[in-house]
């Protein structure tokens, strides 16, 4: 009965945890792409909104580094501290 208590638990929903990460990506992008429809760069000069894909990219980082940020971390009882 004893080693029952030592074993690790599964660890269940994990991908949970990554879930505003994986929001704000998408949000991101949406707005990246936005950003270009609505705003761009007429000319062609403009190395970020002058291309939807370079632009969709640029907001789907920015929303995964602010989703970053916003992502609970491990408790210290998760860690075995």
């Amino acid at each position: 009965m004893e080693q029952d208590a030592t074993k690790p638990k599964p660890k269940q929903n994990s991908w949970k945890r990554y879930l505003p990460m994986m929001i704000l990506a998408v949000v991101g992008a949406i707005a990246g792409f936005l950003y270009y429809r609505l705003v761009g760069c007429a000319s062609g000069a403009c190395p970020i909104t002058s291309n939807p894909y370079i632009s969709t990219a640029y907001g789907g980082v920015i929303g995964v580094l602010l989703g970053y940020i916003v992502t609970p971390g491990k408790k210290k009882e998760d860690q075995g501290a």
